[in-house]
């Protein structure tokens, strides 16, 4: 009788999983960031398999990640209007295995509510005022930044961004701090 009351409740929380996963991936609405700008609906990541192993186009920084053949290039990080920063970056799996980019991956609970498949992980690490920056996140908690990111299947490669309050004008390089890779240090802040 234990046995069926735990194959019952592992297939109801496979069930209901399965049931949430769909209910986050519908339509995303226009957002307003904690700096009352407002983000217009950006389409979904999508994973590629051209070239993975080849650098990124025109990256200003790099980094290894802990599981082989993980890779990452960091393509922007801009001043933009509103008081924010603007980080762009491409996420390759150069390994013999799917990278799963899922669950505590990329995301943070404590930062964004729909972390399950966003980059909220991510921060950017001010050396001169020694302050730690997270992504932006609107009214209800959900980051103004890349989502239902795809699993990459080795040579994939998907680009991704998020938005940050920005530092003082005084800091002009950050350290880029994204979870699972090494940290990035003293990347320069583009106006």
């Amino acid at each position: 009788m234990r046995k069926i009351v735990s194959i019952l409740a592992v297939l109801l929380f496979a069930v209901a999983c399965k049931k949430t996963e769909t209910a986050t991936s519908s339509t995303t609405s226009t957002q307003a960031t904690s700096t009352t700008a407002t983000v217009a609906p950006t389409p979904q990541p999508t994973a590629t398999t051209a070239s993975a192993a080849a650098p990124t186009a025109n990256a200003i920084a790099a980094t290894e990640g802990e599981k082989p053949g993980a890779h990452i290039d960091i393509t922007e990080l801009k001043r933009t209007s509103g008081g924010t920063v603007n980080l762009k970056f491409t996420v390759a799996n150069g390994g013999g295995e799917k990278l799963g980019l899922y669950g505590a991956y990329l995301g943070d609970a404590s930062v964004s509510h729909d972390h399950y498949r966003d980059v909220s992980g991510v921060h950017l690490l001010d050396p001169v005022n020694k302050k730690k920056y997270f992504v932006v996140t609107d009214a209800e908690k959900r980051c103004v930044c890349s989502k239902e990111i795809p699993d990459l299947e080795p040579g994939g490669k998907v680009n991704l961004w998020a938005k940050f309050p920005a530092p003082p004008p005084e800091v002009t390089k950050v350290t880029i701090e994204i979870p699972h890779f090494a940290p990035i240090d003293d990347v320069t802040i583009s106006q």
